[in-house]
């Protein structure tokens, strides 16, 4: 154990989670408290929810945001983030005092301003250690498609030398931000994604009532997860028309959210397979594993996926895997082993997987089964609260940077993981 004070900085934490950024905070700094730290999250504001409290041992301040007040959209988001990091500022600096942090862990490049802020406020008295859990030019397969992607990128850059370790969720990650920020790889850990065993589980009663609801008379395929491009629903909604040739009753469940739901909707119109697919929307926890646990296969076909949580959350409730070949997917799901994989954004092999996966379920279930024993062996959250503490303890001999290079905004046109040097 230990023993360090902590403070986390993370624009979602629950109740307000809009992705697996505020599942991972929250995971980690509970099984940080457990192991003996003294752990605070600073965070915004969610409604109902109280402005300072200790929830299982973690200390959650929440602020509300500072003016300009402008909607969360791409459009303002610039603007949506410097209030938030305003807040969180005016609030941290009375909370170095109450709290004493050894250490200032931001996580993203929304919290990079407020976190450096912080440390240098603390004057050395904090390590700044930074997670990565996704870069905008790997939402965007390397291309900086705008001004806003290259003002992101230009944050990440600084966030990331101004840190004294930075941590990624998988090997691709640590080689992604080395390779677009120029980053010396010895100063990036790899600390992955984790899962809670005993709250991801559905009774045979929860698994029924998802049948009984979404599957039809032949085979149902679950999609969970933020309905945004780089998720990559649309690969399997294109994958359709051949699936139901294929298998016959076939039914497609899309649960969650996003900026594109509108789009995949009108796709499946003009696939016409809007009889095989419910767009579900936000589900509850109880009856999301349900579902996920229904499944005949989860199918997460993302084109970008720096580690891939709904993987672990489908591998705690063995549903058979059916995934993208891509980013930290590739490093948990192996072909044969723990699931089965498809090129990304291949229609045609993903229908391929899927066929396979279904035709030969006794496979498949053994394949769940792999996957789930995996999770025993290295994605506990008290094995990764302690890889963590590791990663604190060499950030803490690591002197403070200040003098940071700007980032070089390539031209447009040139593919930063492909063409920048």
């Amino acid at each position: 154990m230990s023993g360090r004070r902590i403070l986390h900085l993370s624009w979602e934490y629950p109740p307000l989670v809009y992705g697996g950024l505020g599942r991972h905070v929250h995971a980690l700094a509970e099984a940080q408290a457990a192991r003996g730290d003294d752990v605070a999250v600073l965070t915004q504001a969610a409604p109902d929810a109280p402005d300072d409290q200790r929830i299982n041992g973690v200390r959650v301040v929440r602020v509300p945001h500072d003016p300009p007040i402008v909607p969360f959209d791409e459009a303002h988001l610039l603007a949506w983030v410097m209030g938030l990091e305003s807040a969180m500022v005016r609030r941290g600096i009375p909370l170095l005092d109450e709290h004493a942090p050894q250490v200032i862990h931001a996580h993203d490049w929304m919290m990079a301003h407020a976190a450096t802020t912080l440390t240098d406020v603390h004057r050395g008295a904090s390590a700044l250690v930074a997670t990565i859990h996704a870069t905008e030019a790997g939402r965007h397969q390397g291309w900086l498609p705008s001004d806003l992607s290259d003002s992101i990128h230009s944050v990440e850059h600084w966030l990331v030398h101004r840190a004294q370790r930075v941590i990624a969720c998988s090997q691709h990650m640590r080689e992604e931000i080395g390779r677009l920020f120029h980053l010396a790889p010895e100063r990036i850990d790899i600390v992955a994604n984790g899962i809670d065993l005993g709250r991801w589980k559905a009774t045979a009663a929860d698994t029924a009532r998802a049948r009984d609801h979404y599957a039809g008379t032949g085979p149902l395929l679950v999609f969970c997860g933020r309905l945004e491009w780089e998720k990559g629903a649309h690969t399997l909604i294109d994958a359709l028309p051949r699936l139901r040739r294929r298998l016959p009753g076939l039914r497609v469940v899309i649960a969650g959210r996003g900026g594109a739901a509108a789009d995949l909707e009108r796709q499946v119109r003009e696939r016409r397979v809007s009889s095989l697919v419910t767009f579900a929307g936000w589900i509850p926890e109880r009856e999301l594993h349900g579902l996920m646990a229904a499944a005949d296969a989860l199918v997460i076909p993302s084109l970008y996926e720096p580690f891939g949580l709904v993987a672990l959350e489908g591998a705690a409730l063995t549903s058979p895997l059916v995934v993208a070949r891509t980013g930290g997917l590739a490093e948990f799901v192996i072909d044969g082993q723990t699931g089965r994989t498809f090129i990304p954004g291949d229609p045609v092999d993903l229908a391929r997987a899927v066929t396979e996966a279904v035709r030969d379920a006794t496979t498949s279930r053994d394949l769940a089964k792999a996957a789930r024993a995996r999770l025993s062996e290295s994605y506990r959250w008290e094995i990764l609260a302690a890889q963590t503490d590791e990663v604190y303890a060499r950030a803490e001999t690591v002197p403070q940077r200040s003098a940071i290079e700007p980032a070089v905004i390539p031209p447009r046109g040139i593919n930063l993981l492909r063409d920048f040097a």
